[in-house]
């Protein structure tokens, strides 16, 4: 199978491309440099709109990941539109070249994220759930309604609605890990907020799942089963770890640090997902629960 990816040096890219080349598939990788030694890399420019399209003719998936971090910087007015428009315009630009394809792959597989929802408060999310009224909503909204060239040229899309991803190579748990190991770690704010969360291992195996599988198609919670506050979350880490957590960040010193939006909608949101089509189809998760996924991360067994 022949896989275009985007964002393939991220987190989750890195991972999904070595899982694939690993089972022989060939994967070409979506690039803003030159593709240097790399035969099968693609040279792209989203925020210029220029791709080669017939680059992508006869190939069979497209994984779509670029986009730019949301939490790499402070929110200013431009950051703001920075976060937006690197996945508008990209998915757009991509979006629109598969669909000018004569040869068109099977399947669109697109980024989005659980900021759609917005604040749930306790309620349970699935896919069916509104979004929300907060800026990261915004941003998955357009983020999907980018797609539409591909899905109006007949190409099954799917959006990766994705939680916390943990991961032993970066991401949110590799931020926080130091002060957790210096016995530092501990709620955020009253602890309360609901987090959803993913291991690596089962963020790359659904991913393959939904290329695999002609029946799923729009929006898919990628989350485990089984969500946690952030105060669980803090317990479960300081046992694996077997450090304390008794300390708690007081509400206002990440508004202070990061600035309240950004604060609010990447640390005080509630989310609680419910994996509903990845549960309905079957989906044969390594790590449900929020213990064995941290103890796999980071290889500590018990």
């Amino acid at each position: 199978m022949d896989v275009v990816v985007s964002g393939a040096s991220g987190l989750i890219g890195t991972a999904l491309c070595r899982s694939l080349e690993a089972d022989g598939h060939r994967v070409r990788r979506l690039v803003r440099r030159a593709p240097g030694d790399d035969p099968l890399a693609i040279r792209w420019d989203p925020m210029a709109g220029e791709l080669d399209a017939t680059a992508l003719e006869g190939v069979d998936a497209v994984v779509h990941l670029a986009g730019a971090g949301i939490g790499d910087k402070r929110w200013s007015d431009e950051q703001k539109r920075i976060i937006l428009e690197s996945r508008t315009k990209g998915t757009s630009l991509l979006a629109d070249a598969v669909a000018s394809l004569d040869a068109k792959p099977a399947v669109f597989v697109s980024a989005s994220g659980m900021g759609i929802y917005g604040d749930g408060g306790d309620a349970v999310l699935t896919e069916a759930s509104p979004p929300g009224d907060i800026f990261l909503a915004q941003v998955c909204v357009e983020w999907e309604a980018a797609t539409q060239a591909a899905e109006a040229a007949g190409i099954r899309v799917a959006h990766l609605r994705t939680s916390i991803v943990l991961s032993g190579d970066g991401g949110v748990l590799m931020k926080t890990l130091l002060l957790f190991k210096l016995g530092l770690g501990g709620k955020i704010g009253s602890g309360k907020q609901w987090w959803s969360w993913i291991s690596i291992d089962d963020e790359v195996a659904a991913i393959r799942f939904l290329i695999d599988h002609d029946d799923i198609r729009g929006p898919v919670n990628l989350s485990s089963p089984n969500p946690v506050t952030n105060a669980e979350y803090t317990k479960v880490l300081g046992k694996v770890l077997k450090r304390p957590t008794f300390f708690a960040v007081p509400a206002f010193a990440p508004k202070v640090a990061l600035g309240a939006d950004f604060a609010e909608q990447l640390l005080f949101l509630s989310q609680r997902l419910a994996p509903t089509v990845l549960t309905d189809h079957d989906f044969p998760y390594r790590h449900p629960d929020l213990e064995g996924a941290f103890r796999a991360v980071l290889d500590r067994p018990n």
